[in-house]
């Protein structure tokens, strides 16, 4: 029986072919590890945005701003004389018209002051006319006839003033309109010159607007308005500029403009309006949301999507109407600007449009470098 024994250099071939597997082995383990981070670092999600087209359309350039409603015309009955209420006619939200009787106060004090003016004025009357026949016979002088010609004038002035003071007993509306208060009750006591009622005219009412300065050569008398009112919401009134006052206020930098809607039963003094004052319009204009406007620095820009990437692109902008802006120069009709998610983007991001179909993604080169290693 033989023994065999390894040859010494063998042995060190060996060894080295050990080493040179390990080394190979070590590599092909940071290689493989390498393939494995980069699927890892794939691209970042799409960012999901919203997108509205440009349009075409009418815009109209207005200043907008807010007054109190009031009344142009309005009155305060007061009583022309004084006694006690016996019968008030009208109550607060009653239409009345110029003269009609709004309370009748007690007329008996009056009444008899009439009957003495005319028992007065009666027996002057007789006694001018005897002394015109005594005055023909020269019974009487001139002078005497004169005296009671006078004295029967006066005679009758006081009883024309007691029929006036009669007829103010019954007190009657000086214009057309709308009671809007009532201060008294029947049988209370009303002094002269005491407010009983309050009537405005509804007919017409107005708004006065405090203008910047900047404005004053834009707002002109009879431009077009439009009235929203905060109590009657979803409503419009129009109307028309009435006056534009020809001074600036020093101290405040503003001017007056006052303007004028037809009365309606749903518009009422005192109300708070929003006022709209079209100046000028433009009838075929490009125009974009206001929400898709970058609030990012002085210029005005827009994001706008081309081939699944957010581009940023410089606008410049006209009027703004409600909630659109004109664009001037930027854009061309139909494209798209994003209206929402433009806050978390970049140029070049890469975005979704909500609505749209996703964009598919491109495979990593590991994935088909692993495929490749199966085969």
């Amino acid at each position: 029986m033989s023994t065999l024994h390894a040859h010494p250099s063998a042995g060190r071939v060996l060894t080295g072919i050990i080493l040179v597997s390990a080394v190979l082995g070590l590599s092909a383990c940071k290689g493989g590890g390498d393939a494995q981070a980069k699927p890892g670092e794939s691209a970042p999600a799409p960012v999901p945005v919203e997108t509205e087209a440009v349009a075409r359309r009418s815009v109209a350039a207005s200043y907008v701003g807010t007054a109190s409603l009031e009344v142009p015309r309005g009155a305060d009955v007061v009583a022309k004389t004084s006694g006690i209420a016996l019968e008030v006619l009208v109550e607060e939200g009653d239409t009345v018209r110029a003269g009609q009787p709004l309370v009748r106060l007690d007329p008996d004090r009056a009444r008899l002051a009439v009957q003495q003016s005319r028992a007065t004025m009666g027996k002057l009357e007789n006694s001018y006319r005897r002394a015109q026949q005594l005055v023909g016979q020269q019974m009487i002088s001139a002078n005497d006839l004169d005296q009671i010609k006078f004295d029967l004038d006066t005679a009758r002035a006081q009883y024309q003033m007691a029929q006036l003071e009669l007829s103010y007993t019954t007190v009657t509306a000086p214009i057309s309109g709308v009671i809007s208060q009532r201060m008294i009750r029947t049988g209370n006591f009303v002094q002269i010159n005491t407010p009983i009622f309050s009537i405005v005219d509804n007919a017409r009412i107005e708004a006065t607007l405090n203008v910047p300065e900047r404005e004053l050569r834009v707002l002109k008398r009879g431009q077009p308005v439009r009235l929203q009112v905060d109590a009657l919401p979803g409503e419009s009134f129009t109307g028309v500029v009435e006056r534009v006052a020809p001074v600036v206020e020093s101290r405040s930098g503003t001017f007056r403009v006052v303007t004028a809607f037809a009365g309606d039963e749903a518009l009422r003094a005192g109300m708070f309006g929003r006022i709209h004052i079209d100046y000028d319009q433009r009838a075929d204009a490009l125009v974009i949301p206001r929400a898709a406007l970058l609030d990012d620095g002085d210029e005005s820009a827009v994001y706008t999507v081309k081939d699944g990437k957010a581009v940023r692109v410089p606008v410049e902008l006209g009027y703004v109407d409600g909630n659109l802006i004109e664009v001037r120069k930027g854009l061309d009709l139909g494209m798209p600007v994003v209206t929402a998610g433009k806050v978390a983007l970049r140029e070049g991001s890469t975005v979704q449009v909500i609505g749209e179909a996703p964009v598919a993604a491109a495979k990593p080169a590991a994935d088909a470098d692993a495929k490749s290693d199966a085969q």
